[in-house]
């Protein structure tokens, strides 16, 4: 039994380590997968927390790991560890059953498993931390210096995700990443099906609200507003490109994605989720960009998923005179892990990537 409870002891803490040194790399994006958690278990009002509890979970992940593998305080943490598996297979069994939500994100965007892989690696994990809590007054501490290994790895854990959050995942698992080609990316796997879409505008004129498809959008009358676009599913697909939702459109409803993706100069896209919660201490290197795009070295477009008003105010406020294009704001928070970083693109390639505290 000993040599048992010792196998499911270093089990438990490796797997635990490297689960969460894996999404503390990108806390963020943890955060973001909550969110959809939060959305299907109608828990919305916990929202405006999941970063702190993104980060809160990746600390206590890589800690008890470590002091599983140390033999610290075990009467302690055998509780915790036994209560977070039981939650973490109470939601993972809910997100197979139901079929509401695809991956887990257990192990961040790096290694991406399925529902029910996910479910049955906590099953797996809730018998051996079982044993473990059943014999954790069998378990002493290895060395005297175990307490000291634990906060080391409490200062570790928080001070990775201090600095991911402060500028961006040290690996980034994301199809954004640099060296990949967005257009290559939006291509479907070879021999796949795709979802079909209808693509719906909704323009304004005179008060009065309107509904169009691509066929027959009123793209030749002025006198039109563009409203809000919506995406109906007409047919469901078996598989999905790496990137499937890169489309910038002008605040006038029209598609610009290919004339950027296909600009022979270097295109900066100056990527701002929200412009009300946009960070500060940029400035002054985007309107140097500006400058070098109104002598024609560079092109530059600011990416948003803010309203019209929202971005004429943040324009007027920072001095801003470059175009804005609209993108959905999913897309935004996969592109670039900052609100706001950069994106320098050469013919659709990604040859830099920067949060806004490291714009060159």
């Amino acid at each position: 039994m000993k040599i048992i409870l010792n196998l499911f002891r270093i089990l438990v803490g490796v797997l635990f380590i490297f689960s969460g040194l894996i999404k503390a790399n990108d806390p963020l994006g943890l955060s973001y997968k909550m969110d959809e958690f939060f959305e299907v278990l109608h828990l919305t009002f916990l929202s405006p927390y999941s970063l702190a509890f993104s980060v809160i979970m990746n600390a206590f992940e890589i800690i008890a790991g470590v002091a599983v593998l140390v033999g610290y305080r075990m009467r302690t943490f055998s509780v915790l560890l036994l209560l977070l598996i039981a939650f973490f297979t109470f939601l993972t069994g809910y997100a197979l059953f139901s079929g509401t939500i695809r991956e887990c994100g257990c192990f961040g965007d790096c290694i991406k498993l399925t529902a029910s892989q996910t479910f049955w690696k906590d099953v797996i994990l809730f018998v051996m931390i079982l044993l473990i809590f059943a014999k954790r007054n069998d378990i002493k501490p290895l060395f005297k210096g175990a307490g000291f290994i634990v906060l080391l790895s409490a200062v570790l854990s928080f001070g990775i995700q201090w600095y991911t959050l402060r500028h961006l995942p040290v690996i980034d698992c994301l199809a954004y990443k640099v060296g990949n080609n967005i257009p290559e990316k939006m291509k479907l796997p070879p021999g796949a099906t795709p979802d079909v879409y209808q693509m719906t505008f909704i323009y304004e004129k005179d008060g009065v609200k309107k509904e169009f498809t691509e066929d027959n959008y009123p793209w030749s009358d002025s006198t039109w507003v563009f409203v809000d676009r919506k995406d109906k599913l007409i047919k469901k697909g078996n598989a999905e490109p790496a990137i499937k939702d890169f489309i910038l459109m002008d605040l006038d409803g029209g598609n610009q994605t290919q004339g950027v993706l296909e600009e022979t100069k270097p295109v900066y896209l100056f990527m701002v989720l929200n412009t009300s919660t946009a960070g500060t201490g940029w400035e002054d290197k985007i309107r140097a960009l500006q400058a070098k795009q109104q002598k024609g070295e560079i092109e530059i477009f600011g990416v948003t998923a803010s309203t019209k008003e929202e971005i004429a105010a943040f324009q007027q406020a920072k001095g801003l005179t470059f175009q804005f294009l609209q993108m959905d704001g999913v897309a935004i928070k996969t592109a670039v892990r900052s609100n706001p970083g950069l994106i320098l693109l050469d013919k659709g390639t990604i040859k830099g990537k920067w949060a806004y505290h490291d714009i060159p």
